[in-house]
């Protein structure tokens, strides 16, 4: 019967059979102790070091191009919205985002049946069954945010979301897409079971969650369905844990050496998502804008001198001078790399200069300053505005230079909301987390917001070694076109005999020329 049960969660929506599913399903067999159960979550569950999502920086409005060198990413296709991003070349690819997540899932749905026969060490099988829960709610949440519509109250319940799967047994069915609804629904109850679970555990590492990444989380979901209170209560449960802000006022700014080909001395940022830092709750995954990573960081390691695709667009660069005086806002330079070989002296999200093992994740990340916005969030949402604008001074006051540091305006009702906004997108920069806010900002109930985004194309040509301008590519707001959300895989359609219905298509766009 086991061989069953594991055989039957892992072809579960993969669509096809490799060398991986005879490996995987050896491991669970043999897993019998908590020890062998807690080895099979940390190496089948937790997303491994080398894993990333890094497709989902490349749709919204932080990045444009940089083309440099002819290095082709998959993420070009995510880049100018095309309609059906999973190709290279007219040839479909496995959607590998998809994958993860449900081969993820369906580990921890075993380790979650198995933990019910282990009868001692309750303490520890209690903090293992919550930390499954929590990362069940989080693979959950990230699957419905980039396959299905963002979540609205009034529509969730028939709007489609992705199939959910808890059980590890064979179903002799095809998979059909649960709703929205159904996908948040599981998503709450697993990240309330995961909170009572790991209430005064022990907390193991940053790399393995407890009970305060789980209310971090939650404070987060809770805004996307618009439950203020519960988000606010979420919120304040994380600060009663032993973390704290990091001070940019005490950073150092750090000249590469040897100088480069040009006589110049590159300035290295920080890395500022260090899990060692005491802001950092929880991080799995890898860091899409670490030193080194193909397409987004810098290409040649701890001398910052060769740059990749994609920058910081200059609309976010912007940002920080929005408010404060220019060169008053630290975190363009300890966030960004700027290229003395780049003839526009341009930045780089650089908030990682190392791929280590030790680095932060930037799409599976929470940390305090986040906690502290979804704070303020939700305090303006509950018209408890002066109490919103304390929360932004405290993260503030620790991101100015503090000779420089003024305190802002007071603002309420949709000014204080955009501020929130704004401060968001500052803070939380190559974090995962830009694009499905533009999700959730145009659905909102009280403070719509939604807006054109244009990225413009280059081609490198490598006999030449010259840049062309391809044109420009136009999303349109949400609302007027459907590419806001990702296709279902089509090896995931076919696998079920059509049983999964897909999204609404998206257009084959055109490029203009705009310059």
């Amino acid at each position: 019967m086991k061989q069953y049960i594991i055989l039957g969660i892992l072809v579960f929506l993969l669509g096809s059979c490799d060398s991986f599913l005879k490996e995987y399903s050896q491991d669970l067999a043999y897993a019998e102790t908590f020890s062998d159960l807690e080895e099979v979550l940390i190496g089948n569950g937790y997303l491994n070091r080398s894993t990333g999502f890094s497709w989902v920086h490349t749709m919204d409005d932080d990045l444009e191009e940089a083309v440099v060198s002819s290095s082709y990413t998959e993420y070009e296709n995510f880049f100018i919205w095309v309609s059906y991003p999973c190709t290279r070349n007219n040839k479909v690819y496995k959607d590998e985002t998809w994958v993860t997540m449900y081969k993820n899932i369906s580990a921890i749905n075993v380790v979650l049946s198995k933990l019910k026969d282990i009868t001692d060490l309750p303490e520890e099988v209690e903090r293992l069954r919550g930390e499954c829960h929590f990362l069940r709610a989080f693979y959950y949440y990230f699957l419905v945010n980039t396959y299905a519509k963002p979540y609205v109250k009034e529509s969730a319940s028939t709007d489609l979301g992705v199939p959910v799967k808890t059980t590890e047994y064979i179903e002799d069915i095809y998979f059909k897409r649960n709703t929205v609804e159904e996908t948040y629904s599981l998503i709450m109850s697993d990240l309330e079971i995961a909170s009572r679970l790991l209430k005064d555990k022990k907390h193991q590492s940053v790399f393995q969650a407890d009970y305060y990444a789980v209310q971090a989380l939650l404070s987060r979901v809770y805004l996307y369905r618009g439950e203020y209170e519960a988000a606010l209560q979420a919120a304040d449960s994380v600060l009663q844990g032993n973390y704290t802000l990091l001070d940019y006022n005490e950073f150092p700014q750090v000249e590469a050496s040897p100088a480069n080909m040009y006589g110049m001395h590159d300035i290295v940022p920080v890395s500022v998502l260090d899990p060692s830092f005491e802001e950092t709750i929880f991080t799995q995954g890898t860091g899409a804008f670490a030193g080194n990573k193909h397409g987004y960081g810098i290409a040649n390691g701890s001398v910052l001198s060769v740059v990749n695709r994609f920058r910081a667009s200059e609309e976010l660069v912007q940002m920080y001078y929005k408010e404060q005086g220019g060169g008053t806002d630290l975190r363009p330079t300890f966030f960004m790399y700027i290229n003395q070989r780049d003839p526009a002296n341009k930045r780089y999200i650089q908030k990682q200069v190392t791929t280590s093992l030790t680095t932060a994740s930037s799409e599976f990340l929470l940390r305090l300053s986040e906690v502290l916005l979804n704070k303020a969030e939700a305090l303006a949402m509950l018209d408890r505005d002066e109490e919103a604008m304390e929360v932004l001074e405290e993260l503030r006051i620790k991101r100015i230079v503090a000779t420089e540091y003024k305190p802002l305006d007071v603002r309420s009702g949709g000014k204080l909301v955009e501020l929130i906004r704004d401060e968001r997108r500052r803070e939380l920069c190559g974090e995962g987390q830009r694009w499905f806010d533009l999700r959730r900002y145009a659905v909102h109930p009280k403070y719509p917001f939604s807006k054109e985004i244009v990225h413009d194309h280059y081609f490198y040509d490598n006999s030449t070694r010259k840049v062309t301008y391809v044109g420009s590519y136009r999303l349109n707001k949400y609302g007027e076109e459907p590419a806001y959300v990702i296709p279902i895989p089509q090896h995931v359609i076919e696998f079920n005999k059509g049983n999964i219905e897909d999204n609404e298509t998206r257009p084959n766009r055109e490029a203009f020329v705009r310059f």
